[in-house]
């Protein structure tokens, strides 16, 4: 018997913990193929962006970093035209099909997440985070100079567009949450490599998967898309040097930054997220969100909450994915603001029911002042 997708919200909100954990897998999926060096144009987006072990400029739950990028790569570039794994560990393309003759311009990452590396550590809460994780992918990619962004599209056609396989045969699934462009190209440039045959899957999993990996499958292909439509990335401009340095700080960060430093953190993620968002400061506020923060008391002592709320548990499917992957998109990079302003700041993906505060929590930014104790740590939220 299959879980409605509201009680699969509700259940991920719910005070039961997960467990027990589970095999990660391969911490980049196996595609066949030669690794190649990335191109030139694109080196120092993917530096700034995905590249990286657990240690990445993109913040993950768990610093599990579940999402991948696959490549659509047109004849303007010096690799031959076609899709292409990106190995973020190695910093290396893999060549999963050669694009036929007339391949669109431009260059093109459809992200797409291994459920696995997430629930293998969080279980039947793993796959809001899934989705706040693509958000946070994007806007690495966003703030490393990536133009725009297709939050929305139909998972089908990204899917189709990144040559997924219909048939993985025996091989885990990845799931096409957003697309982002990389270079200039033409609007329909996703129709036109969904057009394209796909490409053979990586090697099959010896092993059969658990109950609640094949949930967690179930539930992300039954998040749809409304429009693809691309928007621009509206990333705030920020130097390379805050891409280098931000990193989620080590809990509990306390000290109030100053009302105008939270004003300009605020500000950006109300551009970018069309969700209800606040600042809360006081002790009031702070400790019944802390109780609901899936055991992180810490952080009734921080200085500062950024909280994006209003997502019930009831909510339209296409309305839930839409939520979290802008709610991830905009506190990633509400996290560069704060990092760009001096202040020391964490990511906090997962929420419980609970009295008190805003109602349906589904992604915050813990701030605080930077301090010399205050080590930087990979990831985001482990409780």
């Amino acid at each position: 018997m299959t879980t409605p997708l509201p009680t699969a919200l509700a259940r991920a909100r719910s005070p039961r913990a997960p467990g027990p954990d589970i095999p990660a897998g391969h911490q980049v999926t196996p595609w066949p193929g030669e690794p190649r060096p990335v191109p030139p144009r694109l080196d120092r987006l993917l530096r700034l962006s995905l590249a990286g072990g657990r240690l990445r400029p993109a913040a993950s739950a768990g610093a599990l970093h579940p999402v991948n990028a696959h490549l659509l790569l047109g004849p303007d570039h010096p690799l031959p035209p076609g899709r292409y794994a990106y190995d973020p560990v190695r910093h290396r393309l893999r060549l999963r099909a050669a694009a036929p003759a007339g391949a669109p311009p431009g260059a093109v990452a459809v992200l797409t997440v291994t459920a696995r590396r997430t629930v293998s550590h969080y279980g039947h809460r793993a796959w809001p985070l899934l989705l706040l994780d693509t958000g946070h992918a994007a806007a690495a990619l966003a703030l490393a100079g990536a133009p725009e962004w297709c939050p929305d599209a139909e998972p089908a056609l990204l899917a189709a567009a990144a040559g997924l396989p219909a048939d993985w045969r025996g091989a885990e699934p990845e799931h096409a949450l957003a697309a982002v462009r990389l270079t200039p190209g033409p609007p329909d440039v996703l129709e036109r490599w969904s057009a394209y045959a796909p490409a053979p899957p990586p090697a099959p999993t010896p092993h059969r998967p658990p109950d609640v990996l094949v949930e967690a499958w179930r539930l992300l292909g039954a998040l749809p898309g409304t429009a693809t439509a691309w928007r621009p990335t509206a990333a705030p401009a920020v130097t390379d040097a805050v891409l280098r340095a931000r990193r989620s700080g080590e809990p509990p960060l306390r000290g109030t930054p100053r009302p105008a430093a939270l004003h300009t953190v605020l500000a950006a993620a109300r551009r970018t997220a069309p969700l209800p968002w606040e600042v809360l400061t006081t002790p009031a506020a702070l400790a019944p969100l802390a109780a609901r923060a899936a055991g992180q008391g810490w952080l009734a002592d921080a200085g500062a909450l950024l909280l994006a709320h209003g997502c019930p548990d009831d909510a339209p499917p296409a309305l839930i994915r839409h939520a979290h992957v802008r709610a991830g998109y905009a506190v990633g990079l509400a996290q560069a603001v704060a990092t760009g302003l001096g202040l020391a700041s964490r990511p906090v993906g997962s929420w419980q029911h609970g009295p008190g505060g805003p109602p349906h929590p589904v992604h915050a930014l813990a701030l605080g002042l930077r301090t010399r104790a205050t080590p930087r740590t990979e990831g985001t939220d482990r409780p």
